[in-house]
């Protein structure tokens, strides 16, 4: 992913256990349909605090862990998993089924390529690209990761421009290559 997306704004709740998010990106012209969400906070050892929202237990969103953020609250097997794969533990996430109605096929396709980059392996936007079935859409793929709603999951730290790193939004760099350096790669 590049970075953080903007945060889902939160429209309403019930006395602040069970927001409720827009889950849309706009982009097929329809409006957003609320969804009532868990929020898990997580704590992952010199990293942070990460959130996980989730949906009858599937994620809707996920941030990815910074230091200085809320303190941890709530449990959930696939926050579990998070916290193990940021203290070095290999993870996929592979079985881990998200939320992309509201993507475009390609979108989709961008996705599920990605997904299937194995831990310790990047490539370019290009190649993404080409992976999803588009070869020349490169910047469709770098935008697909800026707005990435799901780290780790689909794993955009993964993916870097053509003979540098790239960006990764307002986590910088510096993240982006500490992700990659917990899977082993070197840049």
């Amino acid at each position: 992913m590049g970075g953080q997306s903007p945060r889902p704004a939160i429209f309403g709740h019930d006395g602040g256990q069970t927001p409720a998010v827009p889950v849309s990106d706009g982009y097929r012209g329809d409006y957003p349909r609320l969804v009532a969400v868990r929020v898990v906070r997580y704590q992952a050892e010199t990293w942070g605090t990460g959130e996980l929202w989730l949906e009858d237990g599937k994620p809707v969103w996920h941030e990815l862990p910074r230091p200085n953020a809320h303190a941890p609250e709530g449990r959930h097997p696939i926050a579990d998993r998070l916290r193990a794969y940021f203290a070095g533990e290999p993870d996929s996430f592979a079985d881990v089924e998200l939320e992309l109605d509201e993507e475009t096929d390609f979108g989709r396709s961008l996705a599920t390529a990605l997904r299937e980059v194995p831990r310790g392996e990047v490539v370019t936007y290009g190649e993404l690209a080409a992976l999803a079935g588009r070869p020349r859409a490169a910047r469709a793929a770098g935008s697909f990761c800026a707005r990435n709603r799901f780290p780790i999951f689909v794993p955009c730290h993964r993916v870097v421009a053509a003979g540098t790193l790239g960006p990764f939004g307002s986590l910088g760099q510096d993240y982006k290559r500490r992700l990659l350096a917990l899977e082993g790669i070197a840049l």
